[in-house]
């Protein structure tokens, strides 16, 4: 009876430390998740405030007429990515282009070959690109349907899905989207790989590789300096 008692306390003795320990895994558990929706929540309240001082400073864009002054530059400098991409990117997209990029001192080129790059060198702006984990990207710029949106309100112009795949608009989300990038980290390195990667992304690759010049912004970058004989008056 004595054994029986004692071997009734060892397992009551077990079932509690089981019991206890996994309460203990499940409140830890708990804590990570907590620990991870707030760093997400703290990240999404740093973007949304990012994007209202970015939406404020939108009055300090330049003011960009043509005239007969400033057209055979933006002609001149628009012929080189006509004549490039061998017709392939139009010249009133080239035109359009140069000229809005002016309004955020972006250098054209670094626009022109990101296209190039995010379209295989078609310009198609109905390409759809191949599925992923988020989705399928679209038009000439390859946005997402979640990040799209708030681009288009960063730029306040309306957004409805169609849009997309207008030529014009998707530069024009482009160059706010590329700006905005700009203007949280203050180098094309970060800007292009977040640019691609997305923010998230972007900051996963700096810290796994301790530097963000992926390949991708490199490529792009060196490749537009090919063109830096026309593009002085953009910088």
């Amino acid at each position: 009876m004595k054994k029986q008692m004692q071997w009734i306390s060892i397992v009551l003795v077990l079932v509690v430390a089981s019991v206890s320990y996994y309460q203990i895994n499940s409140y830890e558990e708990e804590m990570q998740a907590l620990k991870q929706d707030n760093v997400e929540l703290e990240q999404e309240i740093d973007t949304m405030e990012s994007q209202a001082m970015y939406i404020l400073n939108q009055s300090d864009q330049k003011e960009v007429k043509l005239t007969h002054e400033t057209w055979p530059e933006y002609f001149n400098v628009a012929e080189v990515m006509v004549k490039e991409s061998d017709g392939e990117f139009l010249r009133p997209w080239a035109i359009y282009l140069v000229k809005e990029a002016e309004k955020y001192d972006i250098d054209p080129f670094i626009v022109y070959e990101l296209l190039k790059v995010e379209t295989g060198r078609t310009f198609d702006p109905e390409l759809v690109g191949p599925e992923t984990k988020y989705g399928h990207a679209y038009g000439m710029a390859q946005f997402m349907k979640n990040t799209a949106p708030w681009i288009a309100e960063m730029a306040e112009m309306p957004y409805e899905e169609k849009l997309l795949f207008d030529p014009y608009y998707s530069i024009k989300l482009s160059l706010v989207y590329l700006d905005y990038l700009y203007d949280q980290y203050d180098n094309w390195d970060e800007t292009l790989t977040a640019y691609h990667r997305g923010m998230a992304g972007m900051e996963q690759y700096k810290l796994k590789n301790g530097h963000a010049n992926s390949e991708y912004a490199v490529r792009i970058q060196t490749n537009a300096q090919k063109y830096k004989d026309f593009v002085a008056f953009a910088n």
